[in-house]
């Protein structure tokens, strides 16, 4: 199982139209696939009991049980937020790292894409991620993508143009390789 993760909460973002065809890709190839997009988290659950173990909140138990700890791959679709990732993104992380930790991260392979407006496509945020996954005991895939000017890499539509849907086939096709 594949959990393809958008990992922003902003509404509307290019990142969730290039998650959203990640995962319709993934799916017309026949992998078992779900999506989770950081906009659909209750966020009213954050608070300093998310990192107590006794009374860490159902809702984010319910999320990492369905979507994290039942995945074996995660697809990370991350846009550029001051140079790295986003806080939101480190903030869901925190929030289900304290309930059943080695089943969440333990040998799981990740796929890193960053999106980006300027010109590197989110490169630093995805080595800052790969960082905090590999000390979680994540496998990152050692192949990235970067999506550039992303204004310029999606389409009138919100698909990505041809050159970036090649881009993404040929990532996907590596990464279940192994």
């Amino acid at each position: 199982m594949t959990t393809i993760l958008c990992g922003t909460h902003r509404p509307n973002s290019k990142t969730s139209l290039v998650a959203s065809y990640i995962y319709e890709s993934v799916k017309a190839s026949g992998q078992d696939c779900q999506y989770l997009s950081l906009e659909d988290v209750d966020w009213s659950e954050v608070t300093p009991n998310m990192y107590d173990p006794a009374k860490h909140p159902a809702a984010f138990r319910a999320i990492d049980e369905q979507y994290m700890i039942d995945a074996d791959r995660w697809i990370i679709v991350s846009p550029e937020y001051n140079g790295s990732f986003p806080g939101v993104l480190k903030l869901f992380i925190d929030a289900i790292s304290t309930h059943k930790y080695g089943e969440t991260f333990a040998d799981k392979r990740a796929l890193l894409v960053g999106v980006a407006s300027g010109r590197a496509g989110n490169l630093r945020g995805m080595e800052h991620l790969t960082g905090l996954l590999n000390y979680l005991k994540i496998h990152v895939f050692p192949q990235k993508l970067p999506i550039s000017s992303i204004a310029t890499a999606l389409s009138e539509d919100g698909t990505p143009t041809k050159d970036t849907a090649t881009a993404i086939k040929g990532l996907l096709d590596a990464f279940y390789k192994v």
